[in-house]
This record gives structure tokens, C-alpha cells and sequence, in this order.
């Protein structure tokens, strides 16, 4: 069900103490350098398109006008999200597919337009029509790098690169393209980033005009690839700062053309309610001989109600089930976590199985420990592949354990496993593959636990005590639990009105 929400109330609940002049600045500056980054955020972040959208909500028609105004404002949300959470955020220069039809066009038409180059310059005279656009293209991009402060640079540039004067100079046979051609290399060297150093120099080696204008291009290419993610580490404080606001801000606009953007997290909500009070329910039920318990005990509140929710997405099934609207942008991560969850729960009931049929000397060993640890992780390295079989494995990791185990306690001169131990020991592993399996459950179980735990104290330091059982993958699971809170708190902080809004109805209810 659709949650009309009161924008005024959002709104209020959402102010920020920022200052307006600066959030003008930063959101400029994104919508401004929206085109150069387009197409990395859409291959780095899931898509928005949806499916098995409830149908509570009638059909509204939209203008192309204000289609394309929506799909540009939740590009730009996306854009300032994935620079803020994404500290390795970096644009990179488009590469076409081999063998794509965009490529072979690509090269075909670039081949015509340098063959074309190449016969004006071979005419006798040369015809310099093409090249001087070329050098206007360059001069324009050389321009572009300059800073505010760059004023020497710029008349150097505007003073050198003149298109009147070298059309006189063309027209009258006295102009030296090689000239132009080693003023421009001299100042891409001058403003290039130290990496690119290398590639300038090879430009000097050139001496055919023609290579070494497409060479200059392709040079230029890479400088405002460089100068894009100079831009991207320039305004990431900046955003840091205005991202909250900025990206509600963004959202509301969205929710105000799309008022059915929020059913999915409606119904997320509220199924994360219906668990809490579930859990409630069944805990309240009398043992056998003992009075009823009573009905009128603490509603979950709506921080717990939340921190449930959170914990569902790392349980979420994505193949079948669409994503909630305002964590969509973090879906693939939330995806990521997931994955390493699932196999760090193999991986503790692997080792909790072998720690606990071996002897106990041997498991307080920190080189075997960590031994066996790393040799289990590698071959669970591609558990998510579409190839692979858990099973066969866990049958590899039975044999492989077995051999270990026995090698250690060979050495540590404690009594050998039997064969009938080893026989055991390997269908307790193999075992494992069952989501149903004891062991895998009570892993599973504890590690949800120290999340809950973790999310719950608000991210405070030292972390939780790891429960029982989970000692072998404390780091790991260290590591996941981070990565997971900082998701959670910052989506609080963005979202937050929102949720209140709809967990205030949806708590009415029980």
C-alpha cells in the first residue's frame, strides 16, 4: 500500500543547519558534471527499473519533459550517493566492447575523418581547413584544465593558439603546424598529472603530423579522464557535508512525481513489524501447567523495527523480490555483504565441526588455526559462481581437513583420528550443505545476533563480544559488521523522516 506522506512534515522533520548558499554549490556542481560521470554510475549501481509493483496505486501519465527531469534528478541522487559512500569512486575511460557495432562505427568514421586530414595536408599547397578545427578543439580543452588562477597560462594559450591568425598564416603559406603541434605538447606537459608524464613525452617522438595529432587526441582523452576525478575529490567534502539534504532533497522531488515510490519499503516495514511482534507473540506463550501471559507487554519500537528490516536485507532474495526504494542505491553492496555473510557461516561450521571432534590442544594453535582457516577459505573462494557445487566442496574440504588434522596431531604427539573418526568428521562437514544443518543454523543464528547487537549500540567502539563459536572468523566478521553499520547509519540519516512516517501507521495497527 502507497504511504501519502505529508511533505511539510518530511520536510521539517528532514532541516538541516547547513548553509543554503553551499547546498547550492554542491548540487550545481553535481548536476554540472552529471554527463562525464553518467555512464560509470550506471554500470557501477543496480538498476532502478522495477517489477511486481503493488497496484494500489493508480496510473498517472507523464510528459517526456518531465520523464527525462526524473531520470535526471535520480541520476544526479545517485551520482553524490556513490561519491560520498564509495571512497574508491573513479571515472574511467569508456572502453567498447570488441567486435561491437558502436566500436566498428567508431573506427570507421574516425578513419575517415584522419584519411581526410591526410589528404589536405598532402595537397600542394596544403589545405589546413580540418587541422585548424582540430587545434580549436585542442585549444578549447586546454582551456578547460585551467584553474582560476591560471592567468598566465590562459593568455599563453588564447595568444598561441589564435584561429584568425593562423587562417592568415594558413592563407598565406607561412603557417608551421609543427610549431603549433610542439606548443601544444609543451603545455600538456605543463598541465597533465604526473602520471601522465610518460605519454607527453612519447608525443615528441612523433614526427607525421597526422599520428601525432591523433595521438595528442588520445592523450587529451585521459587528461579529462584525470581532471573528471580531480573534480570527483574536490567536491567529495563538500558533499559529504550536504549529502543528507541532498539526497532527501533529490528523493522528495521524486516522491512528489512518483507517489508510489515508496511501497516496496511500506511493505519491508512492514513485514519486519509482523517479525518483531511474532517473536513477541511466541515468547509470551505459557509453558505447559503455567498461566497465560499477558497481551499488554512493550510494541516494538520504531528503532527496533528498523534495525529488523535491515538485518532482512541480509537474507534478501533478489532474483525474486524487488529491492526497497531508498536502499536501492546500496543494493549491490547490501548484495556484497550478503555473499561474505553466507560464506563465513560455512566457514565457522566448517571449523567449528573440526575444532570440536579434534583435540583441544590443537585448536589453540594460532599457526594451525589460521592454517586451516585460509585453506578452507580458498576453496570456498568462488561458493557464489554459478559452477560451483557446494557440495563437491565440502567433500574436498572433508579430504583436505582430515589430512591436516592429522598431520598436526602427528606432530603435536596426540593420538591419531581412527578411521571411523575421519569417516564422521568428513559427513559432519558434508553435512554443512544443508541450510537446514544444526551446526550451519546456530552459526547463522550467532552471527545475525553480534549484527543486531552491533547496529543496536550505535556503532560505538569496542565492538561486541563475538559469541561462541565464531572466534576463527572474529576479523572477518569484524570487517562485514563495519561495512554494514556505516550502510545502515547512513541511510538512517537520510531516510529517517520517512521511515517515522510510515511506521507510525503501520504500529497503530497491533
Amino acid at each position: 500500500m502507497s504511504e501519502n506522506l505529508d511533505k511539510s512534515n518530511i520536510t521539517e522533520a528532514g532541516k538541516s543547519k547547513s548553509n543554503d548558499s553551499e547546498q547550492g554549490l554542491v548540487e550545481d556542481a553535481v548536476e554540472g558534471s552529471d554527463e562525464a560521470f553518467q555512464k560509470e554510475v550506471k554500470s557501477g549501481s543496480p538498476s532502478t527499473q522495477r517489477v511486481q509493483r503493488p497496484h494500489s496505486s493508480p496510473p498517472r501519465f507523464v510528459t517526456v519533459e518531465e520523464l527525462l527531469e526524473t531520470a535526471k534528478g535520480v541520476t544526479n541522487m545517485v551520482l553524490a550517493h556513490e561519491i560520498v559512500v564509495n571512497g574508491d569512486f573513479r571515472i574511467k575511460p569508456v572502453e567498447l566492447p570488441e567486435d561491437s557495432l558502436e566500436k566498428r562505427v567508431k573506427e570507421i568514421v574516425h578513419k575517415a575523418f584522419w584519411d581526410c586530414l591526410n589528404v589536405q595536408l598532402s595537397e600542394d599547397p596544403p589545405t589546413y581547413d580540418h587541422a585548424i578545427k582540430l587545434v580549436g578543439e585542442i585549444k578549447e580543452t586546454l582551456l578547460s584544465f585551467l584553474l582560476p588562477g591560471h592567468t598566465r597560462l590562459r593568455n599563453q594559450i588564447t595568444e598561441v593558439l589564435d584561429l584568425d591568425l593562423i587562417k592568415q598564416q594558413a592563407e598565406n603559406g607561412a603557417l608551421d603546424i609543427s610549431k603549433l603541434a610542439e606548443f601544444i605538447i609543451d603545455m600538456m606537459g605543463t598541465l597533465c598529472a604526473p602520471a601522465r608524464d610518460e605519454e607527453v613525452k612519447k608525443l615528441k617522438d612523433i614526427k607525421e603530423i597526422v599520428p601525432l595529432f591523433r595521438a595528442i587526441f588520445s592523450v587529451l582523452d585521459l587528461m579529462k579522464v584525470d581532471m573528471a576525478n580531480f573534480a570527483v575529490s574536490s567536491i567529495r567534502p563538500h558533499l559529504m557535508q550536504q549529502s543528507v539534504e541532498y539526497e532527501r532533497k533529490k528523493f522528495q522531488e521524486l516522491l512528489e512525481k512518483q507517489p508510489n515510490s515508496l511501497d516496496f519499503v511500506t511493505q519491508w516495514l512492514a513485514e519486519a513489524a509482523d517479525d518483531l511482534m511474532n517473536q513477541k507473540y511466541k515468547n509470551a506463550l505459557p509453558a505447559v501447567g503455567e498461566a497465560t501471559g499477558s497481551d499488554d507487554g512493550p510494541m516494538p519500537s520504531p528503532v527496533a523495527v528498523q534495525n529488523c528490516a535491515y538485518l532482512k536485507l541480509l537474507k534478501w532474495d533478489h532474483l525474486q523480490r524487488p529491492f526497497p526504494e531508498t536502499v536501492l542505491m546500496d543494493q549491490s553492496r547490501f548484495q556484497e555483504l550478503q555473499l561474505q555473510l553466507e560464506q563465513l557461516t560455512i566457514l565457522g561450521a566448517v571449523l567449528l565441526i573440526t575444532f570440536s571432534m579434534a583435540a583441544s590442544g590443537i585448536s589453540s594453535q594460532a599457526n594451525f588455526a589460521e592454517k586451516l582457516k585460509m585453506i578452507v577459505k580458498i576453496l570456498l573462494t568462488d561458493m557464489h559462481m554459478p559452477s560451483f557445487h557446494l557440495k563437491d566442496a565440502l567433500t574436498a574440504i572433508g579430504e583436505k581437513v582430515c589430512l591436516e588434522v592429522s598431520s598436526c596431531l602427528s606432530l603435536c604427539g596426540f593420538t591419531p583420528f581412527t578411521t571411523d573418526k575421519e569417516t564422521v568428521l568428513k559427513g559432519q562437514i558434508q553435512a554443512v550443505a544443508s541450510p537446514d544443518d544444526p551446526v550451519r543454523r546456530i552459526m547463522d543464528s550467532r552471527i545475525v545476533t553480534f549484527l543486531e547487537t552491533y547496529l543496536t549500540s550505535g556503532h560505538q567502539k569496542p565492538l561486541p563480544t563475538v559469541p561462541g563459536g565464531l572466534g576463527p572468523v572474529q576479523t572477518e566478521l569484524e570487517e562485514v559488521a563495519i561495512k554494514f553499520v556505516r550502510l545502515v547509519n547512513y541511510n538512517k540519516m537520510v531516510f529517517s523522516p520517512y521511515y517515522d512516517a510510515i511506521l507510525s501507521k503501520i504500529l497503530v495497527r497491533y
